[in-house]
C-alpha cells in the first residue's frame, strides 16, 4: 500500500488521496507536505432535500394493473407516469487545510498501513526530515494526526478551514441545484487557538427528520514547544504554530445533531452541540496526556493496533514465494502507480500487484467495519452530490462489497452489516405492506441513505417496487456469518441497544431466524394460486383459484430483474425472473439448514412449510443455446446487452450449481451469451465484472476468472491509492469501492469453496497463481483455515484446520485429484498434506 512520488501534482483530484476510517468516522488525506488537506467524514452525514420520505400511497392499488399488464405482454403500462424520487445524499464534513512554507522536495512517500490503520506521509527537504501519521481511533472515534520532525523543529504550520462551497460539485446535482446552497454554516474558534471548527445547519424542508439539524466538526490542537496564535485573514481565521517540536491535531465530526431553528442559528442549541463535541475531544486529550504535558501518541496507537489485529490482521495472502513487499519500512519498492503502469504492459497478472490490491482491500474493509455496511463510496467523499448520492445500493453493490467479509474472518464487518440491516427492517415491513398488502414480510428497496429504506425510488424504467429478491439476497451475509462462526451473542451499538432494550442479541433466535421467516412470509404471500403456469409453462390468471393442480407452478408476478428487460419487450416489469426463483429457493435452503440445527418445537412445522413452498416454485428454463434464461417464460427472451447478471443468482450468492451439473453448465453458457451480446456496449461498470468474477469462481472456472482479473488490473479502474472508480474507463468519475472490496470475495472463492461439511481447495485458481498461501480464511462450516499453502508445479498443498465444533468434513482439491473425509474435534488443529 505504498506510494512514492517526488513531483507532486498540483490540483490533484480528491479521488487520488489516501483514506482512513473506523467504520463510523473517516478522513481523506491529500498527503501534500506543503498544503495538506484533511476532509473529515462521518457515515451519517446526509443532506436533506424536499423530496418525500414516505412510500407513495397509490403503489398498492397499482399491483393488479401491473400483473395484468405483464400477463398480457402490455408494455404500455407505465406506472401512471410516475417519476422516481430519491433519498438523501451523503456529503463531506469539514475540510481542514495545513499550509507550510514551500520547499523543494528531496524525498517523499505516502502509504496506508493495514496493521495500524494509519495514513503515513514522510518527506525530506532542506529544512529536515518530517512525518505525519493520521488515523481514526476505534477507541475514541477521534481522527488523529501527529506531525513530527527528526531533530528539527517543525516548519511554521498554518491551519485554516475551507468554506464548504470550495469543495467540488457544491450546489451541482445531475438535475438542478443541490440543496446545500441553502444551508448555513459558522466558523468556530477560541482566541487562544486551542480549537477550530465548523458548525452547519441543514436547509429546512417540511416533513424532513433533519429540518432542525446539521453537523459539527471540531479540531483540538496540541503541541510541544513553540507558540500558537490566531490571525485574521480575508474574512477568516487561521491558527499559526511556530517552532513546535511536535503537533497533534484531534478532530471529531458529529452528524445529524440538534441545531435549533434556522432563524436562531447559531444559537443556544448549536452551541450546546459544539460544546458536546469539544467535551469529547477534551476527554480524549485528558485520557492520553502525559505528565510532561504532551500527548501519548504511542499509547493511542497501541490500542489501535490491537483493534486492527482483530480486523485487518486476521488473514494474510501471498502469491509465489513469500515476498518482501510487506516487509520493513524503508525497503525500496515499486509504487502503486509504477506497478499499475507495468501491469498495463504485461499480459500476465503481476503477483505483487494482486497482493497489494488484496492488502488494500482488507484495509478498506476494516476501515468501513463496525457500524454499518460500506456505502457505494465506502466511507469517503471529497465532493458534494457524489455519484448515486453515495447511497447504500443493494441490488449488487453492497452485496459484492461484503462478499469477502465472512470468509475473510472480519467479524466486526459482519456485525456492522447486521446493524445496517436491523436499522432498516421497520421500513422493509412497511414496503411489503404498502406494495403488496403483506403482513410481517420484508421488501427491500434498491437504495437506502442510512436513515430511511422506504420504497420511493421507482418508475417504469426502474420498477424497484417489484424487485422481490432484495431481502433474500441481503440475508445471505448474515446466514454466511452463522455458517462460519456458529451462534453468537452479537453486541449492539448504542442506537440499536436503545431500540432493543438490551446490549446484545442472540444470532440464531433474535436475528437470523426472525429475518429468514419474515422473508419466507414475503414469498409465501407473493405466490398466489390465481397466477400460475400450466404443465407447458404457459402463464394464466384465474380469479378466485385457491390451490394449484398437479403439474402447475406458481407464477412470480410482477417480477424485476435489475435493471434489464426482455428482448423485444420494452417494459422491465416482468414475471418469473430467474433471480426471483433462485432467491426464493435460497431462503428456503437457509431456513432448512438453520431449522435442522436449532431443531426445537417450531422447527418441524416450519420445515414442512418451506418444503411445500419449494415444490410449487417455478422451474428454471434454458434458451436454444442451453443458457439459463433470465425469465422463465416462453414469451420472454433474453436481452444480453446489459451489465447485470442477476439471473445467475443460483450460482452466486446461491449454491444450487454446486449440486446440479446441468444448471452449472447452463450458467456458464449464460455468461458466454452475455459477454458476446454486451461486448463494448454496457461493459465498463465495475460491479458487472466483479459479479461475473464471483459467479465464475462459484462455477469453478479459473480460466474465465483469470480473464476478468486481468481485464480489471489492466484497466483504468484503480487510483494510485488502489481504491477504485465505478467504471473501468472512469467515464463517470465516480469514486466506488465495489472493485477493491469485491475482489476480496473473488480471491477467497477462488482459493476455497465451502459449505456445511465440505471444503474444496483451489476450485477456481487463475493459471498465474501456481504457488501461494493464505492464512486465516473461514470456511462456511465453522472451520478456520489457519494455513493454506500450495505449489502446483510440485503438486503440493498443505493446510491447517481448526474446527469450532466436532464434525465430519469432506476435504477435496480437484486440481490435485484429492478427495477424503476427516473427523475434526472442536479446537483441534488438524494438518493436511496433499
Amino acid at each position: 500500500m505504498n506510494e512514492r512520488k517526488i513531483k507532486l501534482k498540483t490540483g490533484e483530484i480528491w479521488q487520488e488521496r489516501l483514506v482512513a476510517g473506523n467504520g463510523h468516522s473517516g478522513v481523506i488525506c491529500s498527503c501534500d507536505p506543503y498544503e495538506e488537506v484533511l476532509t473529515y467524514q462521518n457515515i451519517e452525514l446526509l443532506m436533506p432535500t424536499e423530496e418525500p420520505r414516505m412510500t407513495p400511497p397509490e403503489v398498492g392499488s397499482e399491483l393488479q394493473e401491473a400483473r395484468q399488464a405483464v400477463l398480457h405482454m402490455d408494455a404500455t403500462w407505465n406506472v401512471h407516469g410516475r417519476k422516481r424520487t430519491y433519498l438523501y445524499a451523503y456529503h463531506p464534513g469539514m475540510q481542514l487545510r495545513i499550509t507550510t512554507p514551500q520547499q523543494e522536495l528531496e524525498a517523499y512517500s505516502r502509504r496506508m498501513v493495514g496493521e495500524t490503520g494509519e495514513v503515513i506521509m514522510d518527506y525530506r527537504d532542506k529544512t529536515g526530515d518530517f512525518s505525519r501519521h493520521t488515523f481514526v481511533s476505534r477507541e475514541d472515534c477521534v481522527v488523529t494526526q501527529y506531525l513530527a520532525g527528526g531533530k528539527e523543529t517543525l516548519p511554521e504550520l498554518i491551519l485554516s478551514i475551507d468554506p464548504p462551497e470550495t469543495l467540488p460539485k457544491f450546489g451541482v446535482k445531475k438535475w438542478g441545484t443541490g440543496p446545500e446552497v441553502n444551508m448555513k454554516y459558522e466558523l468556530v474558534y477560541d482566541k487562544a487557538g486551542t480549537y477550530l471548527g465548523q458548525a452547519a445547519h441543514y436547509p429546512v424542508f417540511v416533513e424532513s427528520e433533519l429540518q432542525d439539524k446539521g453537523y459539527v466538526t471540531m479540531v483540538r490542537i496540541l503541541h510541544t514547544g513553540g507558540s500558537r496564535n490566531v490571525e485574521q485573514t480575508e474574512g477568516s481565521k487561521e491558527i499559526h504554530i511556530r517552532g513546535a517540536k511536535a503537533v497533534w491535531i484531534l478532530a471529531k465530526t458529529a452528524a445529524q445533531v440538534e441545531m435549533g431553528e434556522m432563524e436562531d442559528f447559531p444559537g443556544v442549541k448549536a452551541q450546546e452541540t459544539i460544546d458536546a463535541v469539544l467535551a469529547d475531544l477534551k476527554s480524549a486529550v485528558a485520557k492520553y496526556r502525559t505528565k510532561e504535558g504532551s500527548w501519548n501518541y504511542e499509547r493511542v496507537l497501541a490500542l489501535q493496533k490491537e483493534q486492527q489485529r482483530e480486523t485487518y490482521g486476521t488473514v494474510s495472502f501471498h502469491l509465489g514465494e513469500q515476498t518482501a513487499d510487506s516487509g520493513e519500512e524503508g525497503v525500496e519498492k515499486e509504487t502503486n502507480t509504477e506497478l499499475l503502469q507495468r501491469q498495463k504492459n504485461t499480459p500476465q497478472m503481476l503477483q505483487k500487484l494482486m497482493e497489494r490490491i488484496y492488502q488494500t482491500g482488507r484495509y478498506v474493509q476494516a476501515a468501513c467495519a463496525g457500524y454499518s455496511a460500506p456505502r457505494l463510496c465506502g466511507l469517503w467523499t471529497g465532493e458534494w452530490n457524489p455519484g448515486w448520492s453515495g447511497a447504500y445500493t443493494m441490488d449488487a453493490n453492497v452485496n459484492i462489497q461484503v462478499s469477502g467479509m465472512n470468509t475473510g474472518h472480519m467479524e466486526k464487518a459482519a456485525w456492522g452489516y447486521m446493524y445496517f440491516i436491523l436499522r432498516q427492517i421497520g421500513d422493509w415491513k412497511e414496503n411489503a405492506k404498502a406494495v403488496y398488502g403483506m403482513w410481517d414480510a420484508l421488501l427491500a428497496p434498491v437504495n437506502t441513505d442510512g436513515n430511511r429504506a422506504i420504497m420511493v425510488e421507482y418508475d417504469i424504467d426502474y420498477p424497484f417496487q417489484y424487485w422481490n429478491a432484495g431481502a433474500s439476497w441481503l440475508m445471505v451475509p448474515i446466514f454466511e456469518y452463522w455458517q462460519c462462526f456458529g451462534n453468537r451473542q452479537i453486541p449492539l451499538p448504542e442506537d440499536l441497544a436503545k431500540v432493543c432494550g438490551k446490549q446484545s442479541l442472540d444470532l440464531e433466535q433474535e436475528i437470523l431466524r426472525p429475518l429468514l421467516w419474515k422473508t419466507f412470509h414475503f414469498w409465501e404471500q407473493l405466490c398466489t394460486p390465481e397466477y400460475y403456469t400450466d404443465r407447458e409453462g404457459q402463464p394464466h390468471y384465474k380469479k378466485g383459484k385457491t390451490a394449484l393442480e398437479e403439474g402447475e407452478k406458481y407464477l412470480i408476478i410482477p417480477s424485476y430483474s435489475p435493471e434489464n428487460h426482455p428482448n423485444g419487450y420494452s417494459s422491465t416489469i416482468t414475471a418469473n425472473a430467474a433471480m426471483d426463483i433462485a432467491a426464493a429457493s435460497d431462503v428456503l435452503r437457509m431456513i432448512r439448514e438453520l431449522e435442522e440445527r436449532i431443531c426445537d418445537e417450531r422447527s418441524g412445522e416450519w420445515l414442512t412449510a418451506s418444503r411445500e413452498l419449494a415444490a410449487k416454485l417455478p422451474e428454471y428454463q434454458m434458451d436454444e443455446t442451453g443458457g439459463l434464461k433470465e425469465w422463465s417464460l416462453p414469451q420472454m427472451h433474453d436481452n444480453h446487452e446489459h451489465r447485470h447478471i442477476s439471473h445467475l443468482y443460483c450460482a452466486w450468492p446461491g449454491v444450487e450449481t454446486q449440486h446440479n451439473v446441468g444448471l452449472a453448465e447452463s450458467c456458464r453458457q449464460a455468461i458466454r451469451n452475455r459477454n458476446v451480446g454486451n461486448a463494448g456496449k454496457d461493459d465498463t461498470a465495475s460491479h458487472g465484472w466483479i459479479h461475473k468474477g464471483l459467479v465464475a469462481a462459484r462455477l469453478k472456472d479459473g480460466r474465465s476468472l483469470g480473464e476478468i482479473l486481468r481485464l480489471l488490473v489492466q484497466s483504468d479502474i484503480f487510483y494510485s491509492s488502489l481504491l477504485t472508480d465505478h467504471n473501468t474507463d472512469r467515464c463517470r468519475g465516480v469514486y466506488c469501492t465495489d472493485t477493491i472490496l469485491g475482489l476480496q470475495g473473488i480471491i477467497h472463492e477462488a482459493l476455497v469453496y465451502s459449505e456445511r461439511g465440505e471444503i474444496e481447495f483451489l476450485p477456481a485458481l487463475p493459471e498465474e497463481w501456481k504457488q501461494g498461501s493464505v492464512d486465516g480464511l473461514m470456511a462456511r462450516t465453522r472451520i478456520c483455515i489457519r494455513k493454506l499453502a500450495w505449489n502446483l508445479e510440485k503438486k503440493i498443498l498443505e493446510a491447517e484446520l481448526e474446527s469450532y465444533e466436532d464434525q465430519e468434513v469432506r476435504i477435496s482439491c480437484p486440481v490435485l485429484q484429492y478427495d477424503a473425509c476427516y473427523y475434526l474435534k472442536q479446537g483441534e488443529l488438524r494438518r493436511i498434506r496433499i
